[in-house]
This record gives C-alpha cells, sequence and structure tokens, in this order.
C-alpha cells in the first residue's frame, strides 16, 4: 500500500499530511509521533503556563514540529513521516533536545509523564485560541479547576484512505489496551498516589467520546461524526477522540491510547508494534477476513486493567477474553505483529526493548520506585526531567 503519515495541528488532531514516495522503501508503512510534555517550574517542579514563550523559542530550530497544546503549561513536537524506527528515534530526540533546551531559558523542565507529579500553585490556563475557548465553555467539567492537564503519545499510521484507516481501527481494537499498558505511566497525579499505573486514562476520559472505537465502516463513520456534531455532543469531528481514530483531514490511523514516557525507547516501541500489527492486518483486510470480536464490556475491562495494573498485573487475552498476566498479553502481540516486524527489521529491536522494559519495568513502577527511595515527590520530577532530556 502507498501510505501517508503526518505531524500534527496545535491540538494534536489536526495533522497536514506528508505524502511517502521518495526513498521510502518499497511496501513499509509510515509512521509518526506526536509527543505530549508538561512544563514545570524550576524551583517547585510544579506545573506554569510559560509554554507560549518556549515554543516560540523552540520554533526558531525546530519551526512548526513544535506546537502549543490545550493549556499553556503544555508543549506538543510531531515527527515527520517516516518508515525507519532508526530515524524515528533520531527525529524524537532532536525534538525533544530543542524543546528542552528552550524550557531551560525560561527556567522550566520539561517532564513526561501522564500527569502532573506535584500539583500548580495556580490555575492553569488554557491556550488563547478560539476553538480551545469554545470547547472550555461547552465542556466544563471536563477541564475542572483548570488544573487536569494529561499528556500522551499519539502514533500516525499512513493509509490510503478513511475506509482502511477504519478497517486497521478495527482490527485493532482488541490489542490496543496492551499498547497502553505497555506505556502507562501516569502514577501520581496532583500530589497523590492513584493506585493506577495510568491515571491519565481516567482524567482523559472526562471528555467526550474518550474510549474505544466502535466497529465502522467508512458510511457508518460518516453518519455517526456527523450526528455527534449536530446533537452538541461535540463541538466539531476534531473532538472525536476514539483510542484509535482515522484523521479527518490526511489519510492516517491514528492511535491514542499511550501516555507520553520519559524513556524515548517507549514511542520507539509503541510505534513499531502498531506498524508491524497495521502490516499483518492490512493484508488480511483485503484477504476478506472478518476483524476480530472482543465483546463491547471485556473490552472496556481490558483497558480499565491497563489502566490500573500497567505490566504490573493482569490483563484481558484479546482472543477469548480471559484475564491472563499483562506480559502474556505482551507476547501474544508480539507474536501477532511477527510477520510486520519481520518486513520491517524491526524485530530484533523490538525484542531487545521488550527485554528491557520485562527487566526494568513500566514507567509507572519507576516513579514508584524513585519515590520509594525517599517519599520525596520532587524526586520523581527531577528522575522524570533527567531521562527526558537526556533522550
Amino acid at each position: 500500500m502507498s501510505l501517508t503519515v503526518s505531524t500534527s495541528a496545535p491540538d494534536g488532531t489536526s495533522p497536514t499530511g506528508a505524502p511517502v514516495g521518495t526513498g521510502a522503501p518499497a511496501g513499509l508503512l509510515t509512521m509518526g509521533v506526536e509527543e505530549e510534555f508538561l512544563l514545570v517550574d524550576r524551583r517547585s517542579r510544579a506545573p506554569v503556563g510559560r509554554g507560549p514563550r518556549v515554543i516560540e523559542a523552540a520554533a526558531r530550530t525546530l519551526g512548526p514540529l513544535v506546537q502549543p497544546e490545550f493549556f499553556t503549561a503544555q508543549a506538543e513536537v510531531c515527527t515527520t513521516p517516516t518508515t525507519s524506527t532508526a530515524a524515528l528515534r533520531a527525529e524524537l530526540a532532536l525534538l525533544r533536545a530543542g524543546l528542552v533546551g528552550a524550557a531551560a531559558g525560561e527556567d522550566c523542565l520539561v517532564l513526561a509523564s501522564g500527569t502532573p507529579v506535584i500539583p500548580p500553585e495556580h490555575p492553569l490556563t488554557v491556550t488563547p485560541d478560539e476553538r480551545y475557548l469554545r470547547m472550555v465553555v461547552r465542556f466544563p467539567s471536563a477541564v475542572g479547576d483548570y488544573d487536569r492537564v494529561v499528556c500522551g503519545c499519539h502514533v500516525h499510521i499512513g493509509v490510503p484512505g478513511r475506509a482502511q484507516a477504519l478497517e486497521l481501527a478495527n482490527r485493532m481494537r482488541p490489542w490496543l489496551p496492551c499498547l497502553q499498558a505497555l506505556t502507562a505511566n501516569s502514577p501520581f497525579d496532583r500530589g497523590a498516589d492513584t493506585g493506577y499505573a495510568s491515571w491519565r486514562a481516567v482524567e482523559h476520559a472526562r471528555w467526550p467520546t474518550v474510549g474505544p472505537a466502535p466497529v465502522l465502516d467508512e458510511a457508518s463513520y460518516e453518519r455517526i461524526a456527523n450526528a455527534l456534531v449536530q446533537c452538541g455532543a461535540l463541538l466539531d469531528r476534531r473532538m472525536i477522540y476514539w483510542y484509535a481514530r482515522p484523521s479527518e483531514h490526511v489519510p492516517t490511523l491514528e492511535i491514542r491510547v499511550a501516555n507520553v514516557n520519559a524513556r524515548l525507547d517507549a514511542p520507539v516501541l509503541l510505534a513499531a508494534l502498531a506498524r508491524g500489527l497495521a502490516a499483518v492486518m492490512g493484508p488480511e483486510t483485503e484477504e476478506g477476513r472478518p476483524p476480530p470480536h472482543l465483546e463491547c464490556g471485556r473490552l472496556r475491562e481490558a483497558h480499565r486493567l491497563a489502566a490500573v495494573y500497567g505490566l504490573d498485573g493482569d490483563g484481558l487475552d484479546p482472543v477469548t477474553g480471559a484475564r491472563v498476566p499483562a506480559w502474556a498479553v505482551v507476547d501474544r502481540l508480539r507474536e501477532r505483529a511477527a510477520a510486520g516486524l519481520a518486513a520491517s527489521g524491526d524485530a530484533s529491536l523490538v525484542d531487545t526493548l521488550l527485554d528491557r522494559l520485562r527487566t526494568e519495568g513500566d514507567g509507572a513502577s519507576r516513579q514508584r520506585a524513585v519515590h520509594g527511595r525517599h517519599g520525596r515527590l520532587t524526586d520523581v520530577v527531577d528522575s522524570l526531567a533527567r531521562t527526558t532530556a537526556a533522550a
């Protein structure tokens, strides 16, 4: 398939596409990553609204690949389309370095955590974008006391068009809880241990449509998308926040289940596995095989378990629906994506990253390990900031 992936607009929902062609190995799917970061004060370690100045400074070298997010205490970076995991990692490192340097000039640290570890000292401000301000008025419960800030990592996989994006979304549904568990990285939220590995999943779900995507073809997608806007459930179609969704502007499938992670291994692993699954599932669509069925209640339970435990507990087998150890689900996902990983040359890389994750734990367990040494949340922030910068 001839595929496209994109970088994103300021809200992470409106990519501007870049077609793949020159220099791309034949048959490889393209991929791109968006990472959302918190900006915290160097002394208090609390989120601060210096995003506009940080982004302005970073844009002098990164251009449009660094952008604002919903709150001024956030910044987002987005990669260009690529077929190479090595190139993806290199660009992510470059983007992080540019953002970290710009933040230092504003006395800020860049924090890769799904939720703020330490609460803001003052209510956060929303980025002064007309659309964002309309969202605040329409959905005040999602904004809360202007402190419910969350940061995700989104992967775009290139597809020929919306119909193919929906077909892939239908087939990937049972595997997305596993990708969520692999990237769990928000155990603390505004000064408290939440008891979850990914509290971001809970906070993000305050927005309408956040959750598993329904099984849809292109016609039913159009009906549902239009109906959600017409009835007032959404401000516009860009607010369709399903865990996997087709882009409204370019032919990509966007996967939105992950927390941002401090270690660069996480987005690279996420993108490689997502592309590996897509490479296997695309031909199955063309062969007319029906997508797998996992009852909606079980699917939501799988996402709940991923949010609570990450990799440190049980998950649901995406085929049988049985409750099994999370790492057993990871092993099944690796097996499911095997042919796609072999075709892209990423099998060895993915095995190395999974082995490292199995040995050292997910982001949530590493945050708790840092906190457990001295009981100081400032230590957690400092560790996350150092790891984000070192990447």
